[in-house]
């Protein structure tokens, strides 16, 4: 069985946890999320733990269980105190303004990029050239990052475009004559 899936994941104060089948739902001050678990996968709680375990002794089964696991803690995470993702931006007359559930991005096109967050995403814009995206969901989270992130990624000579805040970019050497 996945190591991870032996772990129980502690369920922070102010989460209210409710099942129904096999649907699991996590309420708390940053929003609500839901889960649908597998099939193969059993869950118990008790004062505020949630365990859980595999059905069969499949190979499949050991492997959903521990990713049930890790998506469940991060659900409890995300509730209680979200989660946040830093995007900046790089290069001459790149910049980017939050307009409420908008982002507008000038990017060096001959137009402005506008992009429309999903529901339970914030946008922010603390300076010109940073973009913070927050919510409660952390895959949707990196969802939205590498969606804004694609309208210019990162080109390997200058390094200029869109970037996350902990990303590397190994520049090319110019061609020699």
């Amino acid at each position: 069985m996945s190591r991870i899936a032996k772990e129980p994941v502690q369920l922070p104060k102010g989460v209210e946890f409710r099942q129904a089948g096999n649907v699991v739902t996590m309420k708390g001050g940053k929003g609500e999320l839901s889960l649908e678990l597998n099939s193969e996968v059993e869950l118990s709680q008790d004062d505020g733990m949630l365990k859980l375990a595999p059905r069969s002794g499949s190979r499949f089964a050991a492997a959903i269980t521990g990713t049930m696991r890790s998506i469940l803690a991060n659900m409890a995470e995300g509730v209680s105190a979200g989660f946040e993702r830093k995007l900046e931006l790089v290069g001459v007359g790149y910049r980017a303004q939050a307009q409420g559930k908008k982002l507008n991005l000038q990017l060096g096109f001959s137009h402005p990029v506008v992009y429309v967050a999903p529901e339970g995403i914030s946008l922010e814009t603390p300076s010109q050239t940073e973009i913070i995206i927050k919510g409660a969901d952390k895959q949707q989270i990196g969802q939205v990052a590498a969606e804004i992130r694609r309208f210019r990624p990162p080109e390997p000579y200058k390094g200029k475009g869109v970037r996350y805040a902990d990303e590397r970019v190994v520049l090319k050497e110019a061609k020699k004559k």
